[in-house]
């Protein structure tokens, strides 16, 4: 298998789903701190906006989760 193949399969494989996840987790924290920010200034748009984009980011982990245990020993980088 070539480099560059492995490197194309690399978000498909189990490695590249868990980065993928973290960095879904990590936009976590920016909602919450879009939440914190827009209650403080009372700004129901804002808050508005950071809800749904807290809905985005759950709806991705979700995704990215389905797809690792579907994944299961059937790693690209692996096989």
């Amino acid at each position: 298998m070539s480099a560059l193949s492995k490197a194309k399969g690399f978000k498909k494989s189990k490695s590249g789903l868990y980065i993928s996840m973290a960095t879904s987790a990590f936009g976590a924290v920016g909602v919450y701190k879009q939440i914190k920010k827009a209650r403080g200034d009372n700004d129901t748009l804002r808050l508005f906006d950071a809800v749904v984009t807290g809905a985005a980011v759950v709806t991705n982990l979700a995704i990215l989760y389905r797809e690792l245990k579907q994944l299961g020993d059937e790693d690209v980088l692996l096989g």
